[in-house]
This record gives C-alpha cells, structure tokens and sequence, in this order.
C-alpha cells in the first residue's frame, strides 16, 4: 500500500494539470497497483483506489477505460464506484466486462441498467453467473431476441413466472426460444405445457432428443396430455369469415401464391384452407378434411398441382403441422417428395378430389 501512497503527490498533479494522456498512464500504473495486490487490500484500502480511479478516469479516451474495465471487472473487491461508472458506460467496450464479471455491482444498478441501456448492455448482463428475478423480469420484457435466448440458457438467472410466462409467449415464434426454454428444470408445469401445446413438432422433437430419459418421459406424457385436450376443444372449423375474405381477394384478382403465403406465415389457418380450395380448384369440404391429416402428401399433391413454389408450401406444412395438433413434420422429406412429384400426377389426383363430393 505503501507504492500507492507515495504515488499521492504524482497524482495530484496529474489530475490539476496532466493531459489526458499523462491520465492514462497515471491510471495504467494504479490499475496495476491494485490487481497485483488486491487480494491483500482491506475495505480502507479499496476505497482509497475507489477514489483514485475516480479522479483519474475522468476525460480519458474510451480505450483506457476499457481497458481499466477488463481488468477490475473480474476482481472479487473491485471498487464500487468506480465499477458503477464504468457499467453506466454508454460504450460496450468498456461496460461490457463488468456487467457480465463483477460481483460487486448492486441488483438495483443492474435492474436500472436494464431498464436504460442499449440491447448490447442487456445482452451483456444476461450472461452473468447468476441473476436475480427482478433482473431477468426487466431483460425479458425489453430484451431482444438474442437476450431472451441468452436468458433461457443461462441456469444461474432465476426467473418469476411471470418472466417464464413472457418466454413462452415470445417461444411462439421462436424455435430456439422454445427449446431453450423447455429445456430448464424449473419451468412450471402450467407453463411448460403451454409451450409444448404451441411449439411446432420439430420444436418438439428436439426437445425430446436433448432432454434426459426422465424428462424425456415428462415431456411425452405432456403431449399426449395436450393431444387429449385439443381433441376435445377442436370441433368443424368455421369458415366463414376466411372464405370472405378469400373470395373478396379472388374477384379483385389478388387471390394468388403470395396471398396464400402471407395467410400461412401470419398463422391464419382457416384463411390459409380457403385459399388453397380456392387456388386448387378443390372443394373447400375435402381441402378441409385433407389437410388435418397428420401426414404431408395432400399439401404436396394440392400445392404441385397450382404450380407454387417450395418456401410457400413448407409456409402451408408448417401451419398444417401446427394447427392438427402438432403432426409430425419432416420438412427435409418433405421438400425430397415435392421435387419427385410430378405436375401430371398431381393434377391426376387433384381431378378426383374436384369431383369426389359430387360423386
């Protein structure tokens, strides 16, 4: 302690007449100071270099202070203060390692921190070792998707259920999301169901594939669970309202492969039927009963024999797949067929289906 002492009147005319670099170096040699020794320093020590840090980084360039951030921020009694100002930091460069090392950052900080900075801040803090639930409440409602991913993966961030509950719904539309999220041990039941009843079957499959045996068990009987309830709860669609709106496109001449495209991206399942009855020529009856089969082979043959193109049928497998309670879907497979299959054959079968309800 003595070095950092007799440093005292070198510093004070660094700090009252250096220049910024005369600061830098003054700061590298202090820095270096205290990690040499810092497991040494009691609690008077440490608020000595606090406060030296403090003066010192003042109007240095962001190198130096990414530099001092790389090196405090692993310190188990790193200065408080100066680790605050160095996290509040509007550079990632230097507010980065000590969002995702220091130990001695305040929840509060964190929490606030969360509440302000940048995506790249919050990406940065849900890497953390270990994150309290009123932090990841505040990454999950305004992360973006990277740190709701880095969330979910991370088992040393707590979360309420109101943060898992904000997970499931975004899983919705994120395939990653959703495996990452079912993968946790603590996901509540009410919650983890809920995932699985929305998650797409491949989304399912590689949960089954990455969970432990007993998991794997849970994750089976939540399914055919699931499956029950949605027999149950699924009666004759009605289609009314989308055979409106596809008819309405149809005499405006708009009714074509990007508007079947865009019904099935936006997961508008009814609408999605209707315009491929209307596309295919097929009876919206029989396009109904086709499509709620478990396999693929009636969305191939109907969108082989209207010409479209494979983005728009897997668009169509895809919500197929969701809405029959999670069939399976082999889209790799499926695209292998789509290109087999002939134009001829397809219209063959599709002229059977056109006059099966007559016959």
């Amino acid at each position: 302690m003595d070095a950092a002492v007799s440093l005292i009147p070198e510093l004070e005319d660094v700090v009252a007449h250096g220049t910024r670099q005369k600061r830098a170096l003054m700061l590298r040699r202090v820095t270096a100071l205290f990690t040499r020794d810092a497991s040494r320093y009691n609690a008077d020590h440490v608020n000595l270099f606090d406060a030296v840090f403090g003066l010192l980084i003042a109007e240095i360039e962001t190198k130096a202070r990414a530099e001092l951030s790389r090196s405090l921020a692993p310190i188990e009694n790193a200065p408080p203060n100066v680790l605050r100002i160095l996290a509040c930091d509007d550079e990632i460069a230097v507010a980065g390692p000590v969002l995702r090392l220091a130990h001695r950052l305040a929840e509060s900080d964190l929490v606030d921190l969360a509440r302000t900075k940048s995506q790249a801040h919050l990406q940065a803090i849900s890497a953390r070792q270990a994150l309290s639930e009123a932090i990841t409440d505040v990454l999950v409602r305004r992360g973006d998707r990277e740190v709701a991913r880095k969330v979910a993966e991370n088992r040393g961030a707590r979360l309420s259920e109101m943060g898992f509950s904000r997970l499931v719904k975004r899983a919705e539309s994120d395939g990653i999301l959703a495996e990452k999220v079912g993968l946790r041990p603590d996901i509540p039941p009410r919650l983890f169901r809920e995932l699985l009843a929305k998650a797409t079957a491949v989304v399912r499959q590689r949960l089954l594939a990455a969970a432990q045996p007993e998991r794997q068990a849970e994750i089976r009987r939540v399914l055919d669970k699931v499956a029950e309830e949605v027999g149950r709860r699924v009666g004759p669609r009605d289609y009314r309202a989308a055979q409106r709106i596809v008819l309405g496109l149809h005499r405006s001449g708009r009714m074509n492969e990007a508007a079947l495209a865009a019904f099935a991206n936006d997961g508008k399942y009814e609408e999605t039927i209707a315009g491929l009855a209307a596309l295919s020529k097929v009876p919206l009856k029989i396009t109904d009963r086709l499509m709620s089969s478990e396999r693929t082979d009636p969305a191939l043959i109907l969108c082989k024999a209207a010409g479209m193109s494979w983005p728009t049928v897997k668009a169509v497998i895809t919500i197929c797949a969701n809405a029959n309670r999670g069939a399976s879907q082999n889209l790799d497979a499926a695209f292998v067929n789509y290109g087999r299959l002939s134009d001829a054959t397809a219209q063959r079968v599709v002229r059977f289906w056109q006059v099966k309800q007559n016959a």
